[in-house]
């Protein structure tokens, strides 16, 4: 008897184990395709299609199989051969993804290329990462070499190693020749191409260079020394006497993908207390209360010894103390019992500074009151006891006929710009072999309150610079340069309180024009003046009862030649300017632009004022490296991948329920050389979403232009009927949207052209017989007279 095929899991079709032996092996052979590879089965008269180039493998979809088989079984009783034959076709769904081409390069120098893939077809695009990693403390350069991309192709090169990937450039603003490093030692270069055949190409040359670290901050009142910036080296901090370090003392440049140093760049900060060995000259400041805005608790005591055989002076810098709260004490010696040579509850500070009787001295400082401003800078210097002791002038300096200071030096006195001498002589002398000292105490060097200026160049100081101004001030300064020329101001510093004021007049007197009045701080700025003479006036409020410390302010003045127009402006790059009037008068106007791509930052406007300065700085022009807004959408919403639009980024639209995306849902924002970036489309619009109309079918003995199932709203059909019938209705109809949408008519028939009736068609026959069958007849009697005779 006949036994059906066993049909495994695997689609496969075995004959059982004894029609096997005895039948031989299957007339089916099966081929596993490669991996990847989308086949067909042609025609036994047709060539197999080449392969393409494969997806990945593990994208495929579902598979039906038909296996073919034959089985053949003999039945004896009627020795007839039965032949079953079973039939199975696999069909191969495979989902087209990007084609990977991933590389990872460790070679210090090379090429990063794209695939070349000649002749090859990409349903789903490429993606392809290539990472450089090179040896840690270098960084990677990479040159742009050749590149031609469209706008289907995407190109990144992002810098790794930080704390998160950072992109160094993107296709947008890639140009052949372009250089891109990165500051760490890993580069990842992403390339996408959503191209079917010939996607963009490109060529990198990279190499690895040496990375540093950045110079360290130096400290405040200290220095720094750096043996090296590259990995391994070291910077070593100091500070000043009177400052102690807080924080490391020496920092590592540390070998890391990204170097950096060890840690943060210490401060210098002055130390409460403290002893100083074998002093030769340095200074004592006090520390910063730590009490907040409750008040302090400052108790410090510096002890300071100078070298076997010297005493020491102490020079009073800059004291400010609250009589009430702050005391500071001087001791003439190394024990809390030496003798007290200085005392601030008793004593005025000494304008000539204190001399110890002994090797040592003690400083003594406390502060138990409110967190009012506490000012202290001591200098102290060693000198031998036959000569005398070094001089001092803050904002000044001193020439001297012998730099050891003996028995009849002279030391002569000059105060820099700004600053007149004051209490004291410009010239002091070593005097007293037995008791070496100077004749007459160090004069001092103040900014006043007013006065007048002369000189080519110079400067004028608040009151009391740089120590703050006190309240009540009223202060004129009259600056006089020659007549054929102007005053330029350099306003460097204006830290003044808002309810202070600085007036200038442009000219001699307090009557002149005034240039400028300011109220509080304001930036660095300058002034020219139409003449030779400025007078500046500074009043300070008297009653304010709120009267803090202010900085005060700092200008510079300098002659400068005398013209009748304003300075020539510079030339704006990627830009242009146009004038009012072909020299700048006063009263000109310049008006800038800028090239396409390029945005005016700035006054586009400036202005010749009245005393011959522009009304603005001039503007610069920078590249546009985003697009604007491209806006929200009705019936909508929208995602950016960067909020601020710039090259390269994506806008994704999309629209609520019941509505479709008309346009495209996508915008990219790409660069152009010569102009504004600009986005790849215009905005979609979000349109209701209609149902579509149904093919209303193919009328009899007719045809339509294109036959499909369904029609979107506002597409047309259009009807022919074959040779021989006619169009009854409309030849076009169209879907008209709505819920449901419909056509405009129905559609047309077609019926047989109008013909001759039959009867009418016999009668013409007839009559066509009644007029050529006599005339056969005749030529019928006369062919047959005519043969009858010639015979």
């Amino acid at each position: 008897p006949f036994h059906p095929p066993v049909q495994h899991l695997d689609g496969g079709v075995v004959p059982e184990a004894s029609e096997a032996a005895a039948t031989g092996p299957s007339p089916l052979t099966t081929a596993a395709p490669p991996t990847g590879f989308l086949l067909t089965t042609p025609p036994a008269s047709t060539a197999a299609a080449p392969p393409r180039l494969p997806p990945p493998p593990d994208e495929k979809g579902p598979a039906s199989q038909h296996i073919s088989a034959t089985t053949t079984a003999f039945i004896p009783e009627s020795d007839e051969e039965t032949t079953t034959t079973l039939i199975t076709t696999t069909t191969i769904t495979t989902v087209h993804t990007p084609v990977l081409c991933n590389n990872n390069i460790t070679d210090v120098e090379g090429y990063v290329e794209s695939p070349d893939y000649a002749g090859a077809t990409f349903y789903g695009g490429l993606d392809c990462t290539y990472t450089i990693s090179v040896y840690m403390g270098y960084g990677i350069e990479v040159q742009v070499q050749s590149l031609n991309l469209s706008k289907e192709d995407s190109l990144t090169v992002e810098g790794l190693g930080g704390e998160k990937p950072v992109v160094l450039a993107n296709e947008s603003l890639m140009v052949e020749g372009q250089v891109i490093r990165s500051p760490t030692n890993q580069v990842l270069i992403h390339f996408q191409s959503y191209h079917t055949t010939s996607p963009g190409i490109f060529k990198f040359h990279y190499q690895a260079f040496l990375l540093s670290c950045g110079f360290p901050s130096r400290p405040e009142n200290g220095d720094v020394m750096v043996t090296d910036l590259h990995p391994g080296g070291s910077a070593t901090f100091k500070c000043e006497s009177g400052f102690h370090l807080r924080g490391e003392e020496t920092l590592i440049c540390l070998n890391v993908s990204r170097p950096r140093w060890s840690g943060t760049s210490p401060a210098c900060v002055a130390s409460c207390g403290g002893t100083v060995h074998n002093a030769t000259r340095g200074r004592i400041v006090a520390p910063e209360a730590p009490g907040g805005p409750h008040g302090r608790n400052l108790t410090c005591r510096w002890l300071v010894e100078a070298p076997e055989g010297q005493r020491l002076h102490l020079h009073f810098e800059r004291v400010a103390l609250d009589e009430d709260n702050d005391k500071l004490m001087i001791r003439s010696g190394s024990s809390t019992f030496s003798p007290i040579i200085y005392d601030s509850d008793m004593d005025d500070v000494p304008e000539r500074g204190l001399l110890s009787d002994a090797q040592s001295l003690i400083v003594e400082l406390t502060s138990e009151g409110p967190a009012t401003p506490l000012i202290l800078s001591l200098r102290y210097e060693a000198f031998d006891e036959d000569r005398c002791y070094e001089p001092f002038l803050a904002h000044g300096n001193f020439s001297t006929s012998d730099p050891l200071y003996r028995m009849g030096t002279v030391v002569e006195f000059a105060c820099s710009a700004g600053y007149m001498l004051e209490q004291g002589p410009s010239a002091i002398e070593c005097i007293d072999s037995r008791d070496p000292r100077w004749n007459e105490s160090e004069p001092t060097c103040k900014a006043l309150c007013g006065g007048e200026l002369s000189e080519s160049t110079g400067v004028v100081l608040s009151p009391d610079w740089p120590q703050s101004y006190g309240k009540g001030q009223d202060c004129v300064w009259g600056i006089r340069v020659q007549e054929e020329k102007r005053v330029l101001l350099d306003i460097e510093i204006l830290n003044i309180r808002k309810s202070d004021v600085l007036t200038i007049f442009d000219g001699g007197d307090l009557t002149a024009r005034i240039l400028g009045q300011y109220l509080g701080p304001h930036p660095r700025f300058s002034l020219y003046s139409s003449g030779p003479a400025v007078t500046l006036q500074f009043q300070s409020d008297p009653g304010d009862p709120l009267f803090g410390l202010s900085q005060g302010f700092l200008v510079r003045y300098k002659e400068v030649p005398r013209n009748d127009t304003c300075p020539e402006l510079p030339e704006v790059e990627f830009g242009w300017r146009t004038a009012s009037h072909a020299a700048v008068i006063r009263g000109t106007v310049v008006t800038y632009q800028c090239e396409p791509g390029y945005d005016i930052v700035g006054s586009d406007i400036l202005t010749c004022q009245w005393d011959l300065s522009w009304s603005n700085s001039p503007p610069t022009c920078q590249k546009i490296v985003n697009c604007a807004d491209p806006g929200e959408i009705s019936n909508g919403k929208r995602s950016v991948t960067d909020r601020r639009f710039s090259i390269g980024s994506h806008v994704q639209y999309f629209c609520h329920e019941g509505y479709v995306v008309e346009g495209s849902s996508m915008l990219t924002c790409y660069n152009r050389d010569t102009g504004t970036p600009k986005w790849s489309d215009r905005v979609p619009k979000c349109v209701l979403k209609y149902e579509p109309c149904l093919n209303p079918g193919v009328p009899e003995n007719g045809y339509q232009t294109l036959y499909k199932h369904h029609y979107q709203a506002g597409e047309s059909l259009r009807f022919f009927c074959y040779e021989g019938f006619e169009l009854i209705g409309e030849v076009t109809i169209t879907c008209i949207p709505g819920h449901p949408s419909q056509w405009t008519s129905q559609p047309p028939l077609c019926k047989v052209t109008q013909t001759t009736d039959p009867s009418h068609q016999m009668e013409g026959g007839n009559i066509a017989l009644a007029i050529f069958l006599p005339i056969i007849l005749v030529i019928l009697l006369i062919g047959g007279i005519y043969v009858y005779y010639t015979k």
